[in-house]
């Protein structure tokens, strides 16, 4: 069996991280949250360019076609580089859509998301329940939906919504509809605003009558903020690295004192073998339904609690720069906090997978 990827797919991360290296730096990110901003027209442009929007969209609806590990791959750069943009979101919508959607719902809404000339976003969270679709109370009656939902990301810039509602169903809602009201909320990555979105009898079209799309969605989203996470934390030790190399201390680099190195080498031993778990997580949710649900929920697990454990190390390795808004650290930092937090902190999803056992 080969673990490797194939020549596409390095093309793929290859030609991905070309260009967050040459349009993503980390004073451009400041810029854009200094000015209260988590996205970046530009930016999206670029990716829509590549075609990134609709990776997984099948190919007679303007799509690649592509599998969940593609996008993995994808989300890996754009974790490393922290890119401020609604990818994740809308190409789980489109997921959604394909799992779910008529031929008639495909054919009016996945173009738009292929080609990028319209933005979509998932809507899960519920306040006193959580992200699992069992625990969704939004309700629907016919052709509208009431309830609100929390942590919505990039909602602000949305055309289409992807709604948890109650029965572990899903429905789209059109933004521009009557009874939709997006509320701004306070989140601690700039990179990937999150917002209150509360509906009032807003027109909606409910997809398939099938509990499984619902979780199959969830444990994609699972897998790509575990490949998120993988690339923030790899960022971070490079960050560590590079600062190690530079910065001088009793009269020499702090890169050639023993104990640095050995700490920079366990950092290192910490992330670089959990690839492989968000690997085998993104090929279990195309291709292994019995293993999928476990498999998710212990890839994120895992790498977000690693990836928070060396941030907190490349933070102490700076000292009293490395969580100064100055300094690059912090906003690798802040994208791990929330994906460790997204669909669920790894004490939750370890409960799940345990339950799953029957423990």
């Amino acid at each position: 069996m080969d673990f490797g990827l194939s020549d596409e797919q390095e093309l793929l991360q290859s030609t991905v991280r070309g260009f967050v290296e040459n349009e993503c730096p980390a004073g451009r990110l400041r810029e854009l949250f200094d000015a209260g901003t988590g996205h970046d027209d530009a930016l999206w442009t670029g990716l829509v360019e590549m075609g990134l929007p609709g990776l997984t969209i099948p190919e007679e609806y303007g799509g690649a076609g592509m599998e969940i590990l593609d996008l993995a791959l994808v989300c890996e750069v754009l974790g490393t580089g922290g890119v401020p943009s609604p990818f994740l979101g809308h190409v789980l919508a489109s997921l959604a859509l394909d799992m779910g959607g008529s031929p008639a719902q495909k054919s009016r809404w996945l173009p738009g998301l292929a080609d990028g000339s319209r933005r979509a976003t998932w809507a899960l969270c519920e306040a006193g329940s959580g992200w699992e679709p069992e625990t969704w109370h939004c309700r629907w009656a016919e052709d509208s939906i009431s309830g609100t939902k929390l942590y919505v990301p990039h909602a602000d810039g949305a055309d289409l919504l992807v709604v948890g509602v109650e029965g572990s169903r899903l429905a789209v809602v059109d933004t521009a509809g009557a009874g939709v009201r997006i509320e701004n909320l306070e989140g601690i990555d700039r990179s990937r605003p999150v917002f209150r979105v509360d509906f009032e009898g807003a027109p909606c079209e409910l997809l398939a009558d099938d509990p499984a799309v619902a979780r199959r969605l969830r444990d994609a989203g699972l897998v790509l903020l575990a490949a998120d996470a993988f690339g923030a934390a790899s960022h971070l030790i490079d960050l560590a690295v590079e600062y190690a190399k530079t910065r001088e201390q009793f009269g020499q680099k702090i890169a050639q004192f023993q104990a640095v190195k050995h700490q920079l080498a366990r950092l290192g031993l910490d992330i670089e073998p959990t690839r492989a778990l968000f690997w085998h997580a993104a090929y279990a949710v195309d291709h292994l339904p019995e293993e999928a649900e476990r498999a998710a929920a212990l890839a994120k697990a895992h790498i977000t609690d690693r990836g928070l454990e060396v941030a907190r190390a490349v933070v102490e390795l700076h000292g009293g720069l490395g969580f100064t808004w100055e300094c690059d650290v912090q906003m690798g930092f802040k994208r791990l906090m929330f994906d460790r937090a997204f669909l669920g902190n790894p004490e939750s999803l370890r409960d799940r997978c345990a339950a799953l056992a029957g423990w």
